[in-house]
């Protein structure tokens, strides 16, 4: 899922800049008292660390920062940190911008046009600023689950999940130790069974399990990962400069451990040949349930907030552009067209994680859909095959073959370069048939499945034996590819719903 970032900054012409200017320049005086009339109005609802995040989006600073005559970039800068931050602490784009209505701000008649304007550029990078930081979870929590699936072994497992998470978190460098594998005393493993904020002095450097970490980084984050009363494994991570975390980095931590524990879980399983293979595949085909679910839940998020949001600003966008003349209207146009792409961004990344079609009116459905706008977005014949009537499809079974269809289809439009696309499904009395070929430029099986990052066609594969099916891949340089699933029309009994 590619990341779409709406540039506000120009919606900033210089004759926009100067009414900015002016104005700030006339309530110079006032604006201190005005701000703490707005910090006051404040308290009832926003915590200390919101109230700060918001003054420093307000009009009041950005009159500041125009007065003095900076360049808009560095205001959309500073809104879209400070967005991201209030995203962290669970504020929606919408409870941000009724908060920042309430700024009492007298300004002359003609000042009027220019402090909506402002607006609508703040309303813009805060919603990209949300749209970010819950696509970062996405990719947090898509990330982890493709370790759980996909690892090889215990070690890859841990690597793979701290770099997830450090990238996601933003540090600067990240390690998770397991307690039982010696890389912890017991002494330390007590110290550090709640979560800690660590700087660069006497205490960190005691409970900092890199010690290379010293004098390099400013801050440092400890988490342990608990299974019960138990520490299992202790995440740690290291910042540039001091930074607390804050509530969203918190809770995605929590879910972050709780998946680890669960991989581990997994990945001891499988070295361990006594457990028995039927409890692998129910604790794997519990991890795809989850990432499932997961996927469903960020989908309604950005759905309900994200995008609600952005659909009120494009509505005010197009309110203003008709009322408005001349350069500003042209403004307004290119303003609401940008905000009408971050909208559509949105209903794709929707789509994509979650899409809605399939839980409520099936696979049919859904492929036909997938498959039209497969066709749209990339340039190939697109050939689609599907029985009829067609058959009652357990929902295990359904999101397997939609997922691996997807995962095809992305394959080819990234590494084929065909020109034609086939996809077909046939049935039997008990089995399911997916089938699609292309007729690119194919590859070396072998050697693809040797690369240590082609995790593809192992997750594919891994889907498919979850409900006790087959896969298989035919492909030869120059000469396209078939890959074809079977998998049962009903799964076994003791499949977890995905």
């Amino acid at each position: 899922m590619g990341t779409y970032v709406i540039n506000a900054a120009s919606v900033f012409d210089a004759a926009l800049c100067a009414a900015l200017g002016r104005l700030g320049r006339e309530l110079a005086g006032r604006l201190p008292r005005l701000d703490a009339a707005f910090n006051r109005s404040l308290r009832p609802c926003y915590d200390a660390l919101q109230r700060r995040a918001l003054c420093a989006i307000a009009p009041g600073a950005a009159l500041r920062f125009f007065a003095d005559e900076r360049p808009p970039e560095e205001f959309l800068e500073q809104v879209e940190y400070n967005g991201r931050r209030l995203a962290k602490m669970n504020l929606p784009p919408q409870d941000i911008l009724e908060a920042l209505a309430g700024y009492p701000l007298p300004a002359p008649e003609a000042s009027l046009t220019a402090l909506q304007q402002l607006r609508l550029a703040v309303a813009l990078e805060v919603g990209a600023a949300f749209y970010q930081v819950r696509e970062a979870e996405t990719q947090a929590f898509y990330g982890l689950f493709r370790a759980e699936v996909e690892a090889r072994d215990l070690e890859e497992l841990l690597r793979r999940s701290i770099e997830v998470l450090t990238r996601v978190l933003r540090a600067e460098a990240g390690r998770l130790v397991l307690v039982e594998s010696g890389g912890i005393a017991p002494r330390l493993a007590a110290c550090l069974a709640r979560p800690l904020y660590l700087t660069d002095n006497a205490r960190g450097r005691a409970l900092v399990l890199e010690a290379g970490w010293h004098g390099r980084h400013a801050s440092f984050w400890s988490y342990p990962f608990r299974d019960g009363e138990t520490t299992v494994a202790v995440a740690q991570f290291a910042f540039p400069k001091p930074y607390r975390w804050l509530p969203r980095e918190l809770i995605l931590l929590e879910a972050a451990g709780e998946r680890c524990l669960a991989a581990v879980r997994r990945a001891r399983l499988l070295s361990d040949l006594a457990a028995g293979e039927e409890q692998v595949r129910q604790l794997a085909r519990h991890l795809l349930r989850a990432g499932e679910e997961e996927r469903r839940r960020i989908s309604r998020e950005l759905h309900d907030e994200a995008g609600q949001s952005m659909l009120l600003v494009r509505m005010k966008l197009e309110s203003l552009e008709q009322a408005a003349e001349g350069p500003l209207r042209a403004s307004l146009r290119q303003a609401r067209e940008m905000t009408e792409r971050g909208i559509a961004e949105v209903r794709r990344a929707v789509a994509a994680l979650s899409p809605a079609v399939l839980e409520r009116l099936g696979l049919e459905a859904a492929l036909r859909q997938w498959m039209t706008r497969f066709a749209k977005s990339f340039p190939v014949a697109v050939r689609l095959e599907l029985p009829e009537p067609f058959p009652e499809v357990s929902q295990e079974t359904a999101a397997v073959i939609y997922r691996v269809a997807q995962e095809c289809c992305h394959n080819i439009a990234k590494h084929s370069k065909a020109s034609r696309v086939n996809l077909s499904l046939t049935t039997s009395d008990s089995h399911l048939e997916l089938s699609v070929a292309d007729n690119g430029t194919g590859f070396d099986l072998r050697k693809a499945l040797a690369k240590p990052d082609s995790f593809g066609l192992a997750g594919m594969r891994e889907r498919v034996s979850l409900l006790g099916g087959t896969l298989e891949v035919r492909s030869r340089p120059g000469r396209g590819t078939g890959i074809t699933a079977r998998v049962p029309l009903r799964p076994p009994h003791s499949a977890v719903r995905a």
